[in-house]
């Protein structure tokens, strides 16, 4: 993974990923130095007793694996920037999207801000606990992880290009947590059977109807459930709590038909939700938004789509529009192509770049 003496700055959560991560590194000869992120949100999770990001909990566990690597662990506040990605994630939910803060997360933050510090330190190359890999040759270029089910370069895309030659993912190259956590018993690390992380970090207990609550109350504003050609079915208690694609919820609002039904589109002017049977939930395009390119594209090209997490992808024709965005027109009829997702491009195992999806043109 590199030569004696190099140095590099790891993002410790306190968790297992990057607490393995960091002890690959030191094993690899770098020369480690560990970086607690402050991120100012476990305030909320804390008073109800739920688990959060940054807690002083985390914040003793990363101090416990660098005492026990032997490398030294700074304490970074970037608690200003995260209220910033968090005030983003609660103005998508009232825009009627589903946003991934991850993403902003980790281009602002983990590969952004983190970056800088390394710089002003000297220190060249960043590394973190993320499920991905690095290619150094021909150019820079970040791969899926090796197990594709813990693949987390979905959440990568909006890293910057100038930064991918820096960076370090050293349990990409494993295959998977149970792997993780046998090298870090391996290595004597105590958080070796650590729960993971919730899904969003700064939401307790995943429940997002109470943070958006807490947050931003008009992002539950009730309204009407309506099939597409406009019949009023029944009732909602807040049209933030509706995701493209979503089933789960519909039944309890009072809708009863004679097929699942699922969330087709969101109009938070109204608060309306339209839903309609799966057929009506399938788009051929996508438009998405603010594209950053990991590598040289030319204007149209062929690639893989994916659009959210457990997406496999699927094939597409890209074009590169005029206001920075792009298009995707897919060979065949994809599921739920959610606004405030990422459309993320790849050419089989090598990410080529992404956008936010702005619009899913409609049911096909």
């Amino acid at each position: 993974m590199g030569a004696s003496g190099n140095k590099v700055l790891v993002a410790m959560s306190g968790g297992v990923d990057s607490s393995v991560a960091a002890g690959l590194l030191k094993e690899a000869g770098y020369d480690a130095t560990g970086v607690f992120m402050c991120l100012g949100s476990a305030g909320a999770g804390h008073e109800t007793g739920a688990r959060s990001c940054c807690s002083p909990e985390d914040a003793a566990d990363a101090r416990m694996v660098a005492d026990h690597l032997k490398i030294p662990l700074y304490v970074l506040d970037f608690s200003r920037e995260f209220e910033a990605i968090i005030e983003n994630f609660v103005n998508e939910y009232r825009s009627g999207k589903t946003p991934n803060p991850c993403v902003l997360c980790n281009s602002r933050i983990k590969f952004g801000r983190l970056a800088a510090h390394a710089t002003s330190l000297g220190i060249q190359k960043i590394a973190t606990g993320h499920y991905a890999r690095v290619q150094e040759c021909p150019e820079p270029a970040i791969m899926r992880g090796k197990n594709r089910a813990k693949d987390q370069s979905y959440a990568l895309w909006a890293v910057l290009r100038e930064v991918l030659g820096r960076m370090l993912l050293p349990i990409g190259q494993t295959g998977g947590k149970p792997e993780v956590r046998a090298i870090a018993n391996r290595m004597g690390l105590k958080v070796h059977d650590k729960p993971d992380s919730q899904e969003i970090c700064f939401v307790p207990d995943d429940d997002y109807a109470a943070f958006l609550r807490s947050k931003c109350p008009d992002a539950l504003k009730p309204g009407r459930l309506m099939d597409t050609s406009g019949k009023v079915l029944g009732n909602h208690a807040g049209h933030a709590t509706f995701t493209i694609g979503q089933r789960r919820g519909i039944g309890a609002a009072g809708v009863t038909t004679g097929e699942p039904m699922y969330v087709i589109r969101i109009d938070p002017s109204d608060a309306t939700v339209v839903i309609g049977p799966r057929a009506e939930a399938m788009s051929t395009k996508l438009v998405a938004t603010q594209a950053n390119w990991h590598q040289d594209m030319p204007a149209a090209f062929d690639a893989t789509v994916q659009i959210r997490y457990n997406h496999e992808g699927a094939p597409a024709r890209v074009r590169k529009l005029d206001n920075g965005g792009f298009e995707a027109d897919f060979e065949k009829p994809v599921f739920a192509v959610t606004p405030g997702q990422s459309a993320v491009c790849f050419d089989g195992e090598i990410l080529l770049g992404g956008g936010t999806i702005e619009d899913n043109n409609g049911p096909q």
